[in-house]
């Protein structure tokens, strides 16, 4: 595994290599980004975090440059992986999901059994792309990136 934290550039050096941008809650949630950069350091893919350890909050410009990032990685990225944890409602990322479904990129989805828009997650996925199972556990979304990462080859 390959681990890019923003706002670490990333520059792909590795033409087949397999990235995963980690869409989804940062603030306000637990660190699951932490959890599933552990159960895929085994495999060769290159993990995109945009949850830094430490946002310069005082810094007038880092929002704009965590945006930017960002923007940048999730359409340099293979596929995304969005998790939806119960503590936030994360607007961003359902926007950023609603984008990404219009797309053909790899997606893969995951909600908290009691994320508070739950159903709407489901509803909007399983209407735009039928193709993406939602899941309800982070093990579960790992697992179906083991088995995609395993056919491209990562």
């Amino acid at each position: 595994m390959r681990y890019v934290e923003c706002p670490t550039n990333y520059s792909d050096d590795a033409p087949a290599a397999c990235s995963l941008f980690l869409a989804g809650g940062v603030t306000g949630c637990p660190d699951w980004q932490a959890e599933v950069v552990s159960l895929l350091s085994a495999t060769d893919i290159v993990l995109l975090n945009p949850r830094r350890r430490d946002f310069p909050i005082q810094d007038p410009t880092a929002s704009e440059a965590q945006i930017c990032w960002e923007h940048r990685y999730l359409r340099a990225a293979s596929g995304i992986l969005f998790w939806f944890p119960r503590e936030s409602v994360c607007p961003i990322a359902l926007y950023e999901l609603g984008a990404w479904s219009m797309t053909s990129k790899t997606l893969f989805v995951g909600v908290h059994p009691e994320y508070e828009r739950r159903a709407d997650v489901e509803i909007q996925t399983r209407l735009t792309r039928p193709d993406v199972d939602v899941m309800f556990a982070l093990d579960d979304l790992v697992k179906s990136v083991r088995g995609w990462s395993a056919k491209e080859g990562a």
